[in-house]
């Protein structure tokens, strides 16, 4: 495994699903976790519980979609633990409106979530990243941001937006020994799509698009995300890696 002892990881929608595996990924290698959402409870949670195996984690209730609210999570996790090394940009929403039945509040929420709290995050950690000229900046994206998807046109367009901010902040931090990647999960079998996978004929569709023929467990990101925030990828930047089970080779 690798090892981010020494470490200071900081990583939205941490409360639950992905970004709670990915926050236990980083806590088990070693890194001292700040975990942010807008659910506090959650938070708490995964604090006491790595608190109970020895680590430390600091829990930061944050509206991703808030400058000034981003802002203050990152100097709580410097003003914590005397650093920041590694963000991995998580927070995201979904929304399943066909285009012309979308109100624009809508379509302004996904891209506010999606990418805006991207760009907020990544800019208010990148100060410290760039001053210490080092560290990883890891983005979830999506298989969406590959492939034409009806009635996902706001999510798809946040989600490649994402992918193009990464390229781009790739090259423009690349000087400061900073890697900037991201993971497009496909289907994972998370809290977020629990009634889908409860609905026998809806499964059935999603699974025949997948070659694999499942969703992906969160487990499985695990060892993508620790390789792009450990030295093994310090050569590694303006990439993405798709994990989907096949689903945009189709």
């Amino acid at each position: 495994m690798t090892s981010l002892a020494g470490k200071v990881a900081i990583v939205t929608g941490a409360g639950r699903g992905l970004g709670r595996a990915m926050a236990e990924a980083l806590a088990e290698a070693g890194a001292r976790v700040t975990v942010a959402s807008r659910t506090a409870k959650e938070l708490d949670a995964f604090v006491a519980e790595q608190e109970k195996a020895g680590r430390e984690a600091l829990a930061c209730p944050t509206d991703i979609t808030d400058a000034a609210a981003v802002e203050a999570m990152v100097e709580a996790t410097v003003e914590r633990f005397g650093r920041v090394d590694i963000l991995v940009n998580n927070s995201g929403i979904v929304a399943t409106t066909p285009l012309l039945e979308q109100e624009p509040e809508e379509w302004d929420r996904v891209i506010a979530t999606n990418l805006r709290g991207v760009y907020l995050a990544t800019r208010a950690a990148g100060k410290h990243l760039v001053a210490q000229k080092s560290g990883k900046v890891i983005t979830i994206a999506s298989n969406f941001a590959l492939q034409g998807v009806a009635n996902h046109a706001a999510y798809s367009a946040s989600k490649a937006g994402v992918l193009a901010f990464t390229r781009s902040m790739a090259v423009e931090w690349s000087r400061h020994g900073i890697q900037v990647n991201a993971i497009a999960p496909g289907y994972f079998a998370t809290d977020l799509n629990a009634g889908m996978r409860a609905d026998d004929a809806v499964m059935d569709k999603v699974l025949r698009a997948i070659p694999a023929r499942r969703m992906g467990e969160p487990g499985e990101i695990k060892p993508w995300l620790l390789l792009l925030a450990g030295p093994e990828s310090d050569f590694m930047t303006g990439e993405y890696l798709v994990l989907d089970g096949g689903q945009t080779i189709r």
